[in-house]
């Protein structure tokens, strides 16, 4: 067990006698391991299958998983696939549980444990550039390009000054939009430029929801080796304002300045550069590739979740 003693606002460490016990009391036998920083939940990953563990249950939020997923493809022992991971949601956002309608209480999460209710899903890989160097990571469901990452800076920065709250990312994304510039950026998908202009921000999608539960990829399929790739072209503020509940409802796709494109590699270039965002945590700049890795890693799901995909 990884667990992020820091997320959801202390959650991690406050309820983790209840979630220990509850484990104990569905004869779940567990070593585990406190985060201390950042990224090491990806370093306790790989030391926990190297140490011969494949089963591995994260305790935390988005980015706890973004780090163990990345842990997973760095590790030498085995397949990604050989290794069974699991979520107890104790984040902020928790888009990756929602997606895979994994309860939220422990006493459900545990059981959804318990029935180890499996599924294969997709994994993308991100290549950026930070100080100027090339480098890569593993995503395990959404990332943003332009706006979105702009408004993820500012929320990080806000989680980092101690503020909390329910509506925190929406205040982050209002106050972003009176600052933010639309860029020119030119988006390959499969080899095919599909945009050649000004763009307000781009989503990348595996899964379905990001920034706790706005759901700008709406009809991504998790394990059908594509990505799902929302563009919103260059859109005025009050157009932002005016179709803001799109973003939760499903209904993006109705607004004239945004359009749907899948594939299974993306590139994204700009002038100037932008930033990225990937599972909520900011990365580097442009350009961007973006390659799929189809049913790269295996994951416990809900029973409803795999009812609803069969």
């Amino acid at each position: 067990m990884i667990v992020n003693p820091v997320a959801g606002k202390g959650l991690g460490l406050m309820d983790w006698p209840v979630i220990s016990k509850l484990l104990r009391d569905n004869s779940i036998a567990f070593d585990f391991a406190f985060t201390e920083h950042k990224y090491h939940a990806t370093e306790l990953s790989v030391e926990a299958i190297n140490n011969g563990y494949r089963r591995i249950i994260i305790v935390g939020g988005d980015g706890t998983i973004h780090e163990v997923v990345n842990g997973l493809f760095i590790q030498q022992v085995v397949v990604p696939t050989e290794v069974l991971l699991s979520v107890i949601a104790v984040g902020t956002g928790n888009d990756w549980v929602r997606m895979f309608g994994i309860p939220r209480t422990y006493t459900d999460s545990i059981k959804s444990i318990v029935a180890g209710h499996s599924f294969l899903q997709d994994v993308g890989k991100v290549s950026y550039y930070k100080a100027n160097y090339h480098q890569s990571r593993y995503m395990a469901n959404v990332a943003g390009v332009g706006f979105d990452a702009y408004v993820n800076r500012r929320f990080n920065r806000l989680k980092e000054e101690g503020k909390r709250g329910k509506f925190l990312y929406i205040l982050s994304t209002f106050k972003a939009l009176f600052r933010y510039r639309s860029t020119h950026v030119k988006i390959y998908v499969d080899g095919k430029v599909v945009v050649d202009q000004d763009v307000f921000s781009a989503t990348i999608g595996i899964g379905k929801y990001n920034g706790g539960g706005m759901s700008q990829t709406p009809d991504a399929i998790p394990d059908d080796g594509l990505f799902d790739l929302t563009i919103i072209r260059k859109i005025s503020k009050f157009g932002v304002i005016r179709n803001f509940g799109s973003l939760y409802n499903g209904r993006i796709y109705r607004i004239k300045q945004i359009s749907l494109d899948r594939g299974r590699n993306i590139r994204i270039e700009s002038i100037p550069e932008i930033a990225t965002e990937v599972d909520g945590e900011a990365l580097g700049y442009s350009p961007f590739d973006f390659e799929i890795i189809p049913k790269a890693i295996r994951v416990v799901v809900s029973e409803k979740f795999l009812k609803t995909e069969n």
